[in-house]
């Protein structure tokens, strides 16, 4: 009984998507009965995923890892799933017919990074990641109306499976060096091992699937133009609740070189600085709040790798953090591009111009957003990015650090574009009015309130996040 247990919040999600395919077979589709039944679904998947927060065990031969770790980064995915279908009320980006399909696809990708942030064995890693992947190319695909865009969900599938090639071709490396492919044995094995180049390229290799998820740097060619192609919830999906796995297996794997190749940890620190710059800057240019939102996700992906790059407990910690914090404030953003751009269409940043008079506490709610992914305080964007760069300064690298400050202070600018479109611009045309329903101005002053309280009383946070990366294998 013990273990089914260990396995609810998966259980919770198959329930979902079985739900979610019995609806969709259906001849008749009933929009507010679907959102009603995904609604109070991840609800529940939510209540479950917190319940089972202290569960510890095996399963499946050990392939399977329940752990403190594990099950925080369980409760950030079913919450970034139940912010996104919280914001589905009006999902106009989605033909209306395809609703239960939409949220079958949301149920079972959910139920894949579920299944990857437990995962201690590679090849059920891969099974699990493949399983959240395909749900996403579909997911992707199935914006309404919008021809120009149609072909992002097939770009997007082909650069994943290629990542995906990448990873299994990695996989099959590492298991030629250490015959094993459970995480535990190869990260005994494999800092023994590091300096092999076959042991480099294997962990390159794998690791790259997990760089494409994150949009780290060169892994990022599909972000900008996934995040404009998919419709809005889609997008916030991506944007949010899909990062959190990635960051989870990203964290949990860099642990295998126990930092003694400095091959590796040096490609690391490239990427890193690689991604943040190569973000920051292209996201100047943008117009399309969505791309500039995608740009700024990769250098976001640049950031949290400091964190891990220190490879040290407190380093995966203040990553852990830095994952969380990124989870409010992402969703604070595109949570005011739904409402704004309520009928399913790319939101251009001209078209904030009057934010402040149309609905104040939507102009603040992006504002505290903004400030929080440009890391001014007293937000937890502040607080993850100094946390970061206090444990990369332990570790010595002092010049990253710098790198990551000046980059911080690029962001700034293309930030404050924004807020001066919100706040300081008069529309050119009237907008039409931004209609904010009793739900929503509870959700904005949750997560408003939320960025500024962790920012400044992060303490319970950062003793969390410790003690889950104390339970890393």
């Amino acid at each position: 009984m013990k273990e089914w247990i260990l396995f609810a919040p998966e259980l919770c999600y198959t329930l979902m998507a079985l739900v979610f395919f019995w609806l969709a077979i259906q001849k008749k589709v009933d929009q507010g009965r679907a959102y009603t039944f995904a609604l109070v679904l991840s609800g529940l998947g939510v209540a479950v995923a917190v319940l089972c927060a202290g569960q510890q065990g095996m399963l499946f031969f050990e392939a399977y890892r329940i752990d403190l770790y594990s099950q925080l980064f369980k409760i950030l995915l079913a919450l970034g799933t139940f912010f996104v279908i919280f914001s589905c009320s009006e999902l106009k980006g989605i033909d209306a017919r395809h609703h239960p399909e939409f949220y079958l696809f949301i149920s079972v990708c959910t139920l894949g990074m579920m299944m990857l942030v437990s995962a201690v064995e590679l090849l059920t890693i891969y099974v699990s990641i493949e399983l959240s992947s395909y749900s996403l190319y579909l997911l992707v695909s199935m914006r309404r109306g919008e021809d120009r865009f149609a072909e992002t969900g097939i770009k997007y599938f082909m650069v994943g499976v290629t990542a995906s090639a990448f990873m299994v071709f990695g996989i099959s490396y590492l298991f030629g060096v250490t015959h094993t492919t459970y995480i535990a044995n190869i990260s005994k094995i494999l800092p023994g091992v590091i300096h092999e180049p076959a042991a480099i390229i294997g962990l390159v290799l794998a690791l790259s699937g997990f760089f494409f998820k994150q949009a780290l740097f060169p892994f990022h060619v599909w972000a900008p133009d996934v995040y404009q192609g998919a419709a809005n919830q889609v997008t916030t999906y991506v944007g949010t609740a899909s990062k959190m796995a990635a960051a989870a297996l990203v964290i949990r794997l860099v642990g295998f070189s126990g930092g003694e190749s400095q091959v590796f940890v040096n490609l690391l620190y490239a990427l890193s600085v690689l991604s943040m710059t190569f973000g920051n800057l292209v996201a100047i240019i943008q117009k399309d709040l969505k791309r500039l939102l995608a740009y700024s996700s990769i250098a976001h992906a640049g950031y949290m790798m400091i964190g891990i790059l220190a490879m040290t407990e407190r380093g995966y910690a203040t990553a852990i953090y830095y994952a969380i914090a990124y989870l409010v404030m992402g969703f604070a953003c595109f949570l005011v591009m739904m409402k704004i751009a309520d009928d399913g269409h790319n939101l251009e940043i001209k078209e904030l111009a009057g934010l402040h008079k149309r609905s104040p506490l939507l102009a603040m709610t992006l504002m505290m957003g903004l400030f929080g992914l440009a890391g001014i305080p007293p937000t937890v964007g502040f607080t993850g990015k100094f946390l970061v760069f206090a444990a990369a300064l332990e570790k010595g690298y002092l010049i990253l650090t710098i790198i990551a400050m000046i980059n911080a202070t690029i962001s700034l600018y293309y930030y404050l574009i924004v807020i001066k479109a919100a706040y300081l611009l008069e529309p050119v045309r009237p907008y039409p009015p931004v209609r904010v329903d009793t739900w929503t101005r509870a959700m904005c002053i949750v997560l408003v309130v939320g960025m500024v309280y962790v920012g400044i009383f992060p303490d319970q946070f950062v003793a969390l996040t410790e003690a889950a990366a104390r339970s890393l294998p």
